[in-house]
């Protein structure tokens, strides 16, 4: 395990392989456990980096207001620690909403753009927006994080077969600070660079599940705003598709990353 300061907080990291570096941002109240389907393949290719945001896995948990946008300020500190030069980046839901914060901020450090399942905002623009959001933010303090970690389990793996992945989200979600998960929460509500993204000129593949949270159309709508995006869509899975379609995610990634490398020549910063 690793650690490094930034403005006061140890934050944990992690590196596997060699090759151009890729790093991988995990999901609201989880961890770079995220990505334990993705690592021992990609590691093959790529010098992989994950990390612990605040509040979050074996990070720090300091008692202040999160943001999104401290959340890139702490990437890109670990970026310099690490003198990795221009990344591939990786983002999965609040982690893909990280991903185009550090996209549109600092485009000189991508080499590629990857968000899964995740939006370029939260914003509460109608009645039935606002009342959705209410009742979100009111379960999340009402219920215990061991009653939202079940419930969250049953509705991402639903299968018969999915019994020990239930299990283990269950048991992941239990060990989260409340506090912790509560600013990170209040983090992305209100939240938005959906007037930034043309700005994004590196490579970028959307990936979304067929039954993912929000629907595959807008997705279409986000990405069409994106000079060099795509989308891909992934069947059969729902808003954890790194880990209920770990080879079909892997080989759709694996695929985009080859095809950025040899589109950029020597990759420079876009």
């Amino acid at each position: 395990m690793a650690y490094f300061e930034h403005e006061g907080c140890s934050l944990h990291y992690e590196e596997y392989g060699q090759g151009e570096p890729l790093v991988l941002l995990h999901g609201l109240g989880s961890s770079c456990l995220d990505w334990e389907m993705q690592v021992p393949t990609l590691a093959h290719h790529y010098r992989v980096i994950l990390m612990d945001f605040r509040g979050h896995g074996r990070s720090d948990k300091p008692r202040e207001r999160y943001s999104i946008a401290s959340f890139s300020a702490d990437l890109l500190a670990l970026l310099e620690q690490l003198q990795t030069g221009p990344v591939h980046l990786v983002g999965l839901s609040m982690g893909g909403m990280i991903g185009f914060q550090f996209a549109v901020d600092h485009p000189e450090w991508l080499r590629s753009l990857c968000i899964v399942n995740s939006a370029p905002e939260v914003k509460r623009r109608s009645r039935s927006d606002w009342i959705w959001w209410a009742k979100r933010w009111a379960l999340a303090r009402v219920l215990s994080l061991e009653t939202i970690g079940k419930g969250l389990a049953e509705r991402l793996f639903p299968k018969p077969q999915q019994a020990d992945l239930r299990r283990k989200m269950a048991e992941r979600w239990a060990k989260n600070d409340k506090r912790a998960y509560l600013a990170s929460f209040d983090a992305i509500v209100g939240w938005g660079v959906a007037e930034r993204l043309g700005q994004i000129r590196c490579p970028t593949l959307v990936i979304s599940a067929d039954q993912d949270y929000t629907p595959v159309q807008l997705k279409e709508r986000y990405v069409a705003l994106i000079p060099q995006a795509r989308l891909a869509v992934i069947e059969d899975s729902r808003h954890a598709t790194p880990l209920d379609q770990p080879h079909v995610f892997n080989q759709t990634l694996l695929q985009f990353l080859a095809a950025s490398t040899t589109s950029q020549g020597s990759l420079s910063p876009c």
